[in-house]
């Protein structure tokens, strides 16, 4: 490798050192009818986040008192009480300064046994409660997509796998193997079924990108079988995709149902990227710079790997 090449290699893995890793902890509102168009509401929202607090609008025919805000978890927990003239079917809630990087989801349980599920977001800062019944949690899905998207290691993960795959079949059997590895420990904690600190999940998926990351720069990669590496940390990840969905709670009776749709929402998430990464290294080996490609990669996601490992390390003993 040349010297221009060693600089560039060399910038990529300073430029690691200035990505940092946005915690998916959306904000949650749960309402719960009680009776006489009377709500009971909880507004989760994470304390780590840009900027102030967001704050919430209901329906002018609704009066809010709220409580002091509490901490839970990560979260900072505000009690509502909601007294309505009429029912929210019908009517919209919004949220006023949402950070670009978290979602809200909406929860609505009605006393008759009915919900309703919902996102907002910076760009969709407002959602209309139907009349009607809805009938699959959507909004999990939804969610899903923007936790994979928005979860930059899971997504380094995703980009270090494919510089270990060679052929389409190899591939299909590595995304196949990541995918069931995930989704068999995300269903197993969220089920509490295994559960396992949060913390030291996040530190062990940074060990998973530093080793990836050896991987890419070795020279017996071609002889290794991607698939089964990608099966044992997929198995990490999905705790790690676990983590932000069981610290918001899935608020309803539909707890397999909202799952697979969180689930699917991730696959497809991951579907949306693996395209764009493809084409991404296929265009640096048209250009002839395969080699350099890899040494770059390998110095980049080894950057962001440990710089994540010493921030989560320390965020555990501190």
């Amino acid at each position: 490798m040349s010297f221009k090449q060693k600089l560039i290699s060399l910038i990529f893995c300073l430029l690691a050192f200035n990505v940092s890793s946005h915690e998916f902890s959306p904000a949650h509102l749960i309402i719960t009818e009680k009776s006489n168009f009377t709500y009971d509401a909880t507004w989760m929202y994470p304390i780590k986040t840009i900027g102030s607090r967001a704050s919430l609008t209901f329906p002018e025919s609704c009066e809010s008192l709220s409580e002091k805000p509490f901490k839970r978890g990560k979260y900072s927990v505000e009690k509502i009480n909601l007294i309505c003239l009429e029912t929210l079917r019908g009517q919209s809630i919004g949220v006023i300064g949402l950070s670009v990087l978290n979602d809200a989801l909406v929860t609505v349980n009605f006393s008759d046994g009915k919900r309703f599920e919902g996102l907002m977001n910076l760009k969709v800062p407002a959602i209309n409660i139907p009349a009607d019944e809805q009938t699959f949690p959507t909004g999990y899905f939804f969610l899903g997509i923007d936790h994979l998207l928005g979860g930059a290691d899971h997504l380094i993960f995703v980009l270090g796998l494919l510089f270990l795959v060679f052929g389409w079949a190899n591939l299909f059997k590595t995304i196949t193997a990541f995918t069931l590895a995930h989704s068999i420990t995300l269903g197993l904690s969220v089920l509490n079924v295994i559960k396992l600190p949060t913390g030291s999940i996040e530190a062990l998926i940074a060990l998973t990108i530093i080793y990836l990351a050896l991987e890419i720069n070795s020279d017996s990669k071609k002889k290794k079988a991607p698939w089964i590496m990608a099966f044992g940390f997929g198995l990490l990840h999905g705790f790690g995709f676990a983590g932000a969905l069981t610290e918001i709670g899935i608020a309803n009776e539909q707890l397999l149902l909202s799952l697979l749709f969180f689930n699917i929402g991730i696959e497809v998430g991951q579907l949306i990227m693996i395209p764009i990464f493809l084409l991404g290294i296929w265009l640096l080996n048209k250009l002839k710079l395969e080699k350099f490609s890899y040494t770059g990669a390998s110095f980049l996601l080894g950057g962001i790997g440990s710089y994540w490992l010493i921030e989560r390390f320390l965020g555990i003993i501190s």
